[in-house]
């Protein structure tokens, strides 16, 4: 089996697609990408970087890492945990998308920490938003304010 199979990407774009209930013109307006464009990369004659990619996965609401795997970008057997645990976060239907993005910031900076990639470098959390967790008095994002510690320090006195 070759590393890049668009026909299966194409085919599992129209199966999502479909299963959102988006005509193909639909989804290539919210995903910022011509109408014909889309059409070839679901009939498998295009090839989609992987920004297109992550932003057809946006309008979705799907996995962007799961169509880097199917579009070979990813090493599925490599990244497969880590695709996996993003998947979870992300399909919860208890978590605000907030929340989601929370946790997965949280999620890659100690996998960063503990010495792993992360798969996308191109989704890396912004510097505003990088969680700390190794200061004393819990998580704090680098703008010094707390991320679930309860505590009402002055951010001027925690920020390093």
């Amino acid at each position: 089996m070759a590393s890049l199979n668009v026909g299966s990407l194409g085919e599992y774009l129209r199966e999502q697609r479909r299963t959102a209930q988006l005509s193909l013109r639909q989804l290539a307006d919210a995903a910022g990408v011509s109408n014909p464009y889309l059409s070839q990369i679901e009939r498998g004659l295009r090839k989609p970087s992987a920004e297109v990619l992550q932003q057809v996965a946006k309008a979705l609401r799907i996995s962007a890492e799961t169509l880097y795997v199917r579009a070979g970008i990813l090493d599925a057997e490599r990244d497969r945990d880590e695709i996996e645990t993003r998947a979870v976060i992300l399909a919860d239907p208890t978590l605000s998308e907030r929340q989601k993005q929370v946790l997965l910031q949280i999620y890659e900076s100690f996998r960063k920490e503990n010495g792993f990639e992360i798969a996308d470098p191109g989704s890396a959390p912004a510097a505003t938003d990088v969680p700390v967790p190794d200061v004393p008095g819990g998580a704090r994002r680098a703008t010094g304010t707390d991320i679930g510690t309860g505590s009402d320090a002055d951010p001027q006195q925690t920020a390093s």
